[in-house]
């Protein structure tokens, strides 16, 4: 019913930037939270970064001050602009949003993208 698609990833060198865009479509009543994850190889799937319908923003101390989240409610879509990369940040970057749908506006559901790929070389 809801389809979360990723684009922006790919490979950039330390010190670069790269941008992240997710749009959301599909019977879609209403978004609450947006936010992107990410997993690198080996490692537990972590939170980057959140924002509140309202625009209210939360952000890992490792990456405070180099990424700034944002969205586009008309729009349905939360972006992630990545500054300052370092190759810390190589990981497959997840979208998520909290959505009630036309069909069951009493509920909030936890969508996720597919995912897209960001490696930083050194």
């Amino acid at each position: 019913q809801v389809q979360l698609a990723e684009s922006g990833g790919g490979l950039v060198q330390a010190g670069g930037s790269l941008r992240l865009s997710c749009a959301a479509s599909g019977r879609i009543f209403s978004i609450n939270a947006m936010g992107w994850y990410r997993q690198a190889p080996g490692k537990q799937r972590e939170l980057v970064a959140d924002i509140t319908s309202s625009g209210s923003t939360h952000y890992a101390d490792s990456v405070k001050g180099r990424f700034t989240i944002s969205r586009d409610n008309a729009e349905n879509a939360v972006y992630l602009q990545m500054n300052s990369l370092e190759p810390e940040d190589t990981a497959v970057y997840y979208c998520t949003a909290f959505i009630r749908t036309t069909g069951q506006v009493m509920a909030v559901t936890n969508y996720w993208g597919q995912g897209t790929q960001v490696t930083v070389s050194s």
